[in-house]
């Protein structure tokens, strides 16, 4: 029937059936010659005796020689005696559970059973003989199956797996520590050609493989005795998968490094021998079942919503896969995924505290992070030269340790690039949401098209003078000297005294501090809480021409004196548009802070370590995506970058319905009518318009188009090169090399570095916000709540602070 199947001419090769199975001692399978059906059915008595899941059945073809045959007969004889006779011995389940020393109630190696069963075979199975004749036969037995091996090898052969029904609990084997001694023997295939499965043309291959991560138990899904488990937790975590799909809880009788014992919980009440007893392994970490009593004759009459066994260790288990694909999974998705897989709703806090767990397992402790950072910064540093760091630490009275401050980093790329942006600077603080508390700080820039471009980072204790000066000063000596860089941020304090300080380099004329509007109308709103006032505000801070700012404000001054007061207080360079000089290009809001805090929001609850790490990382998206699109451009002799060219285009189409008068062809003096009937005076030579929009952006606006295209000029001229695809390009074009694996990092041999405990926040569950809410987080268009009471916006009846009062 064989030679059938297998389509193999019995005329010219003969079939060798040969079945292994492991022994206790050693990396060692006992070979089993299979020849009739008796000797199937002691192969098959293997299962039925033991505790044996799997059998692996070796068919080998050699052909047929006279020599051959005999030899082939000469080998059986070998490894025929009695070896069907196994019943004594213990087996895990499936091929990641090995053979395991017999232990007791007290765990001891039963060394008598060796000597046994070494008796019994006729052999020593560990290799170790007692006297010359003994040693005599050993040899020659041992150099007849080496030549009888090296016979078979220069032959094809066949390799067909048989696999017996597949278990149910995972013992998960290390697939990194294969190649280490262990005390579970793992059967590799006899020879690699077996793994290059397209070069055996006669080959039968079977998928399974000695280090797939199998499932153990059996098939109906209960323990046995004898199971192997890698470790205590891989235990634990089994007992409570087969808990929950069972729909029953267990308690803990015991438990040490050495012993686990587990018992149903209604043992008591409904008398249930469910009970589970494992040790460890003597010299390993090894778990290994030698009592079990199962499966549970109590029912449960109705289920509740969430499970005993279901805790947070074995959420974080479940998540983790999931949280490292995406590391801002909310807390109710978790509790969606827990349901779907389990049936339990568990509860917001059990998914947090899972959260939390599966955060630590990935991507490391919070505490020991801070330790960390200095040879992470070693690590980066050794792949990508230029890269600055600047430490502040606290000293402590404890010997070569000092309490972490702050940090700044900035990255070669981002310090090279940013000479090829155009003189804009904006600066943000975020808050993080780790294990201890801080402020992540950010500058950016912009680049040609008008997309963010990360420039430095640091992590400080707050918000406030010191760190703001602090931070200011790192990027002026690290990053850039560049003069005339215009500064956008909100009106915090430290930043306004950092910004006028003249130690810093940031004061005028070095540097010009500019608000940002959407902040600047959000502290209106809050002082006058009146929309229209709002609105008025920015259409003059967003005015173009000094004609139009005046115009709103004294729209505003008629609605609200006071308001116009306030507003006069601050500069008008400050936050009005017409009188910056064309100093911010247009950019009126630190919208690109805010989108790369979007960005870093889910970073800002992981270890500051892996929040350096992604910066690193996600900078170098930026990077390869965009310096791709420049070259891509530059291949397609475009001159500038889409922005400018989307811009452009409108203004061509605006400035062909234009009037145009010449008053001066020298000079290109000209007067520029549009279709609404306002009139412009134009300047070629100076390049300047009434309209100031060329001054503002950087880019000719529709007027100095239109007296070009009349004097038959190349408007192009008047772009500014900050726009142009070779500058885009040159913002993008270093490189972000790969980091070293961190055995190869540098040593480091400075102080230790620890977390200050004043930062650290206590208590468990999430974080309660700090951030001060303010007019921005209302949605625009949103109507807000009215008190039936006091009949006052922002609250209702329950929360009236005037109900005595109205009463």
């Amino acid at each position: 029937m064989i030679y059938l199947k297998t389509t193999i001419d019995k005329r010219r090769f003969k079939l060798v059936l040969i079945c292994k199975y492991p022994l206790r001692s050693g990396k060692k399978f006992q070979p089993y010659p299979v020849r009739d059906d008796s000797s199937v059915r002691k192969m098959l008595d293997l299962v039925n005796t033991t505790t044996i899941e799997e059998i692996e059945l070796y068919i080998k073809v050699v052909r047929v020689k006279a020599q051959l045959n005999q030899s082939v007969g000469g080998h059986a004889d070998i490894f025929v005696r009695n070896n069907y006779n196994v019943a004594q011995f213990d087996y895990g389940c499936g091929p990641s559970s090995g053979p395991v020393p017999d232990t007791g109630p007290n765990g001891d190696d039963e060394d008598s059973a060796d000597e046994e069963r070494n008796d019994e075979y006729g052999e020593d199975v560990d290799d170790e003989c007692d006297g010359d004749d003994r040693d005599v036969e050993v040899d020659r037995h041992a150099s007849f199956f080496r030549a009888f091996n090296q016979v078979l090898e220069n032959e094809q052969g066949i390799y067909v797996s048989a696999q017996a029904p597949s278990c149910d609990v995972s013992n998960h084997p290390d697939d990194e520590t294969l190649d280490e001694p262990s005390p579970v023997a793992y059967h590799l295939p006899p020879t690699p050609q077996f793994q290059h499965v397209e070069n055996l043309d006669n080959a039968v291959a079977s998928c399974w493989t000695p280090w797939v991560q199998p499932t153990t138990g059996n098939s109906s899904g209960e323990f046995v005795i004898g199971q192997v488990f890698n470790s205590k937790s891989d235990l634990q975590e089994a007992a409570k998968i087969y808990s929950i799909k069972a729909h029953q809880e267990y308690v803990v009788v015991a438990s040490s490094k050495k012993l686990l014992v587990l018992r149903c919980k209604k043992a008591e009440e409904c008398h249930c021998p469910w009970k589970l007893r494992a040790m460890v392994v003597k010299d390993t970490s090894l778990f290994v079942i030698n009592k079990y009593t199962g499966p549970h004759t109590c029912v449960n009459p109705c289920l509740n919503g969430d499970h005993h066994q279901l805790d947070s260790q074995l959420v974080s288990t479940h998540i983790k896969a999931l949280i490292q694909a995406q590391f801002t999974l909310s807390t109710a998705a978790i509790q969606a995924s827990v349901m779907e897989k389990w049936g339990y709703q568990i509860s917001y806090k059990k998914a947090l505290d899972g959260k939390h767990k599966a955060i630590r397992q990935l991507f490391g402790d919070f505490s020991q992070s801070y330790t960390e950072l200095p040879r992470l910064f070693l690590g980066i540093e050794q792949a990508n030269l230029g890269c600055d760091v600047v430490w502040k630490t606290c000293e402590t009275n404890m010997p070569n340790t000092e309490i972490f401050q702050r940090v700044f980093w900035s990255f070669k790329p981002s310090i090279e690039g940013f000479q090829h942006c155009r003189p804009v600077m904006s600066i943000d603080g975020t808050h993080l949401y780790g294990k201890y508390k801080g402020k992540l700080l950010i500058a950016m820039g912009c680049d040609g098209n008008n997309q963010l471009f990360p420039l430095a980072f640091a992590i400080t204790e707050g918000e406030n003078t010191d760190s703001w000066g602090w931070f200011l000063a790192c990027i002026r000596n690290q990053v850039t000297q560049r003069a005339g860089i215009c500064v956008i941020s909100d009106r915090h304090p430290g930043i306004m005294a950092a910004m006028v300080d003249p130690h810093l380099g940031w004061a005028t004329p070095f540097a010009y501090h500019r608000i940002c509007m959407c902040h600047f109308a959000s502290n209106f709103m809050t002082r006058f809480k009146d929309k229209i006032l709002k609105n008025l505000v920015c259409r003059a801070a967003l005015a173009s021409t000094e004609r139009k700012f005046k115009k709103h404000m004294n729209t505003i001054g008629r609605i609200n004196s006071e308001a116009l007061q306030w507003l006069e207080a601050v500069p008008f360079q400050l936050w009005a548009l017409s009188h910056d000089g064309g100093r911010r290009y247009g950019l009126m809001t630190t919208n690109i802070s805010e989108v790369f805090n979007s960005v870093l929001k889910g970073a800002r609850s992981l270890p500051v370590t892996a929040l350096v790490q992604l910066t690193f990382f996600r900078l170098n998206s930026y990077f390869v995506a965009r310096r791709e699109v420049g070259a891509n451009r530059l291949a397609s002799s475009e001159q500038f970058t889409l922005y400018v060219d989307a811009q452009i285009q409108g203004r061509v189409v605006k400035a062909g319905s234009m009037e145009i008068v010449l008053y001066d062809h020298v000079k290109g003096l000209f007067h520029v009518k549009s279709r609404s009937g306002r009139t412009h005076r134009v300047n070629l030579h100076e390049k300047t318009c009434t309209c100031v929009k060329t001054l503002i952006y950087g880019f000719p606006c529709s007027h100095i188009i239109s007296a070009c295209q009349h004097r038959c000029v190349d408007f192009r001229l008047f772009v500014e090169g900050y726009y142009t695809t070779k500058s885009y390009y040159d913002t993008w074009a270093l490189l972000f090399h790969p980091i070293f694996n961190e055995d190869e990092w540098p040593l480091y041999d400075g102080t230790v570095i620890v977390p200050p405990e004043s930062m650290r926040r206590f208590g468990s569950g999430r974080p309660k916000s700090t951030r001060l809410h303010n007019e921005m987080d209302v949605r625009e268009g949103k109507t807000l709540i009215t008190c039936g009471l006091c009949k006052q916006l922002g609250h209702n009846r329950c929360s009236c602070k005037n109900r005595n009062q109205v009463q």
